[in-house]
């Protein structure tokens, strides 16, 4: 633990260290990133190092870490700090994959299916009816909706667009052409039940989603153990959303909405660099 002088007068602040859960691999990659951007861009310095650049927008993103409290421990103000985030924020997004080009790469690898789901992100609620659409009566919180693709491993390939929390898993799914991306690069995609309805190709289904009791249709043992084996196969998504998660920045998003969908796309991006390292 250390001690540093407050700027407007003689009272002590302290700083203490704290350890952050990523890879050295991460760290550089992302430093490596904001000097290729300052080379292009053609600036001259900055107050830190890309280094301790980085390593402040990770803890931003890992640990949730406060702006000014990030900014006093490294002596500059909020808006710097911000400002870093945001530009690399932007940086990561930019390398996230495309969802044609995800599965087509897939399809390379010899991969036959994906795994399909949504997930909400939950977000601090506002005031005022612009609010009212975030609201998730499924969940019954206010939050952003994000649909994640992975592959067999449960490693994430792609995420969606953030949408209002209200937006139906079909709904997200028909806007982003998922069928139409699937059948392109030649691939199936395992969906929890909340997709049933998707895909009304009876002849030629792509996206597999198993069966759903009713009042009037109880499952019978074989539906109920196709269910058992399509759970079963769907675990390695579930994976991959915990690893998102652990980016602590999405517990409750204090971001504006409209900058969320960059925010996820980063943080894609990163959990892959991590994955990669562990493996």
């Amino acid at each position: 633990m250390t001690k540093t002088k407050e700027h407007a007068g003689d009272t002590l602040s302290l700083v203490y260290q704290c350890r952050l859960p990523l890879s050295t691999h991460t760290v550089n990659h992302l430093a490596d990133l904001l000097r290729r951007h300052l080379k292009a861009i053609r600036s001259r310095w900055r107050t830190l190092s890309p280094g301790r650049i980085a390593v402040i927008v990770l803890a931003l993103l890992r640990h949730d870490q406060r702006l000014a409290d990030m900014a006093s421990g490294n002596d500059v103000s909020a808006t710097t700090v911000r400002r870093w985030r945001d530009e690399l924020i932007a940086l990561l997004a930019a390398k996230a994959p495309r969802l044609d080009r995800a599965l087509k790469k897939i399809a390379r690898r010899g991969g036959e299916v994906v795994l399909i789901d949504g997930t909400l992100i939950p977000t601090q609620r506002r005031t005022g009816t612009a609010n009212l659409p975030n609201y998730s009566g499924k969940h019954h919180r206010h939050g952003l909706h994000v649909l994640a693709l992975t592959d067999e491993r449960g490693r994430l390939i792609w995420i969606s667009a953030a949408r209002p929390g209200r937006t139906h898993d079909i709904t997200a799914a028909r806007r982003d052409h998922i069928l139409d991306h699937l059948r392109a690069a030649g691939l199936g995609a395992l969906a929890d039940l909340g997709f049933i309805g998707l895909d009304d190709d009876p002849d030629d289904p792509v996206v597999v989603t198993g069966f759903k009791a009713t009042r009037a249709h109880k499952l019978n043992p074989a539906e109920k153990q196709a269910n058992r084996v399509l759970a079963a196969g769907r675990v390695p998504a579930e994976r991959g959303f915990a690893h998102l998660k652990n980016w602590r920045i999405l517990t409750k998003l204090r971001t504006d909405p409209a900058r969320a969908t960059h925010l996820f796309r980063a943080v894609l991006v990163l959990t892959n660099i991590e994955a990669t390292t562990d493996n």
